[in-house]
């Protein structure tokens, strides 16, 4: 194989590169929670990215400085939304209880990207679920992945 072709490496200082995780073109909007999950996340990495060093772990080196890109950079671009006391209408940061055909009720939360956890009823502002609710008010009907669902609550908790 030509030399051209292979990436010189010096053994005393191995480097590793990661690719950028990607970052997501819609508005990064975020509760108050949301950016202390950013703010967290920041703290842990240079805690991570300064025990790396100490132990000149390239690879745990190289994931600490990755993951420390996207942090700073969703938090730079955070916009901070405050829940809406303006309960008429579904709006991101709301609390939300939808009941099912079948008379089962689920709650949910419009929240930022990063902060989404379906399991925990964390819904991203842009995920399908949550275009269908945001603007809809109490008593409004949203037909969701082939479910009928009748809003019955909205709050900021």
């Amino acid at each position: 194989m030509s030399s051209a072709f292979t990436k010189e490496q010096d053994d005393n200082n191995p480097r590793e590169d990661l690719p950028d995780r990607p970052i997501s073109s819609h508005r990064n909007l975020v509760t108050p929670e949301g950016l202390q999950q950013i703010e967290a996340h920041l703290s842990r990495l240079h805690k991570e990215l300064e025990s790396a060093t100490i132990k000149d772990d390239a690879h745990a080196l190289a994931v600490a400085q990755r993951d420390l890109r996207y942090w700073t950079a969703r938090r730079a671009s955070a916009e901070v939304i405050s829940a809406i006391s303006d309960h008429s209408q579904i709006r991101f940061g709301h609390h939300v209880v939808v009941e099912l055909q079948g008379g089962e009720k689920r709650s949910f939360k419009l929240v930022g990207e990063d902060e989404g956890d379906p399991s925990l009823g964390l819904i991203p502002y842009v995920a399908p679920l949550a275009q269908a609710l945001l603007g809809k008010s109490v008593g409004d009907k949203v037909e969701v992945i082939h479910h009928s669902a009748k809003i019955i609550e909205i709050s900021a908790n």
